[in-house]
């Protein structure tokens, strides 16, 4: 008999095993690279990096200002109801605060809504390819993935999406518009697709690029969609309000959804810091507007000038472009970054590409196009 500790000799210690083998099979996420490394190792004064999807104009005026009071109370518990923001959030929405939830941003809040819906074994129905975390927070749950092809245009197959739910599908992820290929649903087929749907199934309608929509027929999921039972809809304040360092996105839903959301969240995720800096971000609703602006003359001028060697660039309606270069994908990643452009290649696929300011913009045409031609 062995005391803890003690093992046979010639034998290894004993080590804790991970029993969730499905979990090698998924991709990790991928972050996009310190431009700062990359500006080293080349030998640069620096790079740029169009890899993540973040505004390039730096935090809104007074959320600097924000954290730095907030941060002088970092050694007590921030406010785990975040009442403030939910309040806030619900007067500018014109939704009760009972139908908000909060989080570690809106990819943590679809994370516990499929906590909160789903058992092993229940399906979660998304198009492929859409946001990568969407398979990680299938797998961790223990639910069951079933992708749908996107169409020839990169965008969601909705009848087919409406065709692959069956009585074991208790959510269907909508991304619109769609990560990473930016392309949107508009508000026919959306009308379409949930009249197709039945009522127990959770249409969560993943909306972080809202801000950048121009296209008046892609309905804001919110208000056209909004009160419906079985709608959830997703928002975040990383993207267009300049917050992707501290992480803060909101869910809207019927209260009992919301409140189940609510019960599973990490106690305390939303931090003081994040909270605050929301609130201020959320006084300058006409600087995010001026912003916005900047960011689609951008995309509509990156668009038109990389449709010149890539053809078949979809519209989008992000923050992004998608350039669908299959097989090229990672050979065209490395040649950006070997010119100290940081660019999202998925592999076999197509290369995202965010939208920076015009210097940025210039920079990354100047590589791209005698790279692809």
């Amino acid at each position: 008999m062995t005391t803890p500790g003690d093992h046979p000799a010639g034998d290894r210690p004993a080590t804790p095993r991970l029993t969730r083998a499905d979990l090698e099979a998924l991709p990790s996420y991928v972050p996009g690279r310190s431009p700062a490394d990359l500006a080293r190792e080349l030998g640069l004064p620096e790079a740029v990096k169009l890899a993540s999807n973040e505004v390039p104009y730096g935090p809104l005026p007074g959320v600097v200002e924000a954290i730095a009071e907030a941060a002088a109370t970092a050694h007590r518990y921030p406010d785990m109801g975040v009442v403030a923001l939910r309040d806030t959030l619900a007067a500018t929405l014109d939704v009760d605060a009972g139908r908000i939830a909060t989080g570690c941003g809106s990819v943590a809040l679809a994370e516990h809504l499929v906590r909160a819906a789903c058992l092993p074994g229940d399906e979660i129905v998304y198009s492929w390819r859409s946001f990568e975390a969407y398979p990680i927070i299938a797998a961790t749950t223990g639910a069951t993935s079933v992708r749908v092809p996107n169409t020839a245009g990169h965008g969601h197959d909705l009848a087919a999406m409406a065709a692959a739910v069956t009585d074991r599908t208790r959510l269907v992820l909508v991304c619109n518009p769609n990560n990473p290929t930016g392309t949107s649903v508009r508000r026919a087929e959306l009308d379409a697709f949930l009249a197709d749907l039945p009522p127990t199934t959770l249409v969560v309608l993943d909306e972080a690029y809202r801000e950048f929509v121009t296209d008046a027929e892609v309905p804001d999921g919110l208000a056209e969609y909004g009160d419906r039972p079985n709608v959830v809809v997703l928002r975040t304040l990383s993207k267009a309000w300049g917050l992707a360092g501290l992480r803060i996105g909101y869910l809207v839903a019927q209260p009992d959804i919301a409140a189940a959301v609510r019960k599973v969240v990490t106690p305390f995720s939303t931090s003081a810091v994040a909270q605050a800096a929301a609130l201020a971000a959320l006084r300058q609703a006409d600087e995010v507007r001026r912003r916005c602006d900047l960011v689609i003359a951008e995309r509509d001028r990156v668009t038109e000038a990389i449709r010149k060697v890539v053809p078949d660039v979809p519209g989008s309606q992000a923050n992004f472009v998608w350039l669908p270069l299959g097989d090229r994908s990672v050979e065209f990643g490395k040649a950006c970054e070997a010119r100290g452009v940081i660019v999202r290649p998925f592999p076999g696929e197509g290369v995202r590409v965010t939208i920076g300011t015009p210097a940025e913009n210039d920079l990354f045409l100047s590589v791209a196009e005698p790279a692809l031609t």
